[in-house]
């Protein structure tokens, strides 16, 4: 192992600490759960600054912290959606929309060109407005009562931000994909 190699140890760390944050959510220890996602969310700063401070980025890395936000949230509204704290239908349109994205990247990469995506401005906001349903759904059955309005908002805020990203990334792919079968 080499220092490099830090960044992507810390992403693997994260993607098995899912494993705990379901097991905490499906007991309803939900003090437990935060804790656990406090350690995920400072895991994911920690390796990004490591990555970009020390010259430490990789292809490895470029798909291993994606899927380890990925693999934590996607369980995160599945399990939420079990104890029936978040809507379903707001988890399929989670679901779908990642689907999505990994088929068309996937596609893009093996019939147009090799994928060097990054996200973008619109998806990184549906990533905050996910992270913050889940927390906040957490504490309110948790620590403290929060008022309902609230998290109807943030219900419907996460629902805009993931339909209007999943169609921003539809969108600029088969542009893209447009746009190198014109060229070749």
């Amino acid at each position: 192992m080499q220092p490099k190699d830090i960044p992507n140890l810390i992403s693997i760390m994260r993607i098995c600490i899912t494993v705990p944050v379901v097991w905490a959510l499906l007991h309803e220890w939900y003090g437990v759960t935060l804790v656990l996602f406090a350690i995920a969310g400072f895991s994911d700063g920690l390796d990004g600054f490591l990555a970009k401070h020390y010259g430490w980025e990789s292809r490895l890395g470029g798909y291993l912290d994606p899927l380890a936000d990925k693999a934590l949230l996607v369980s995160c509204f599945f399990v939420l959606g079990w104890l029936g704290h978040i809507p379903y239908w707001l988890v399929a349109v989670v679901l779908f929309r990642d689907l999505l994205i990994v088929a068309g990247a996937t596609a893009y990469h093996f019939q147009v060109a090799r994928l060097d995506a990054s996200p973008s401005l619109l998806s990184k906001l549906n990533t905050f407005m996910q992270i913050m349903l889940v927390l906040l759904v957490v504490l309110d059955k948790g620590a403290m009562s929060l008022p309902s309005e609230m998290l109807q908002g943030l219900i419907w805020a996460v629902f805009v931000t993931t339909v209007v990203s999943g169609v921003g990334y539809v969108w600029v792919w088969s542009r893209r994909a447009a746009i190198n079968s014109d060229s070749s």
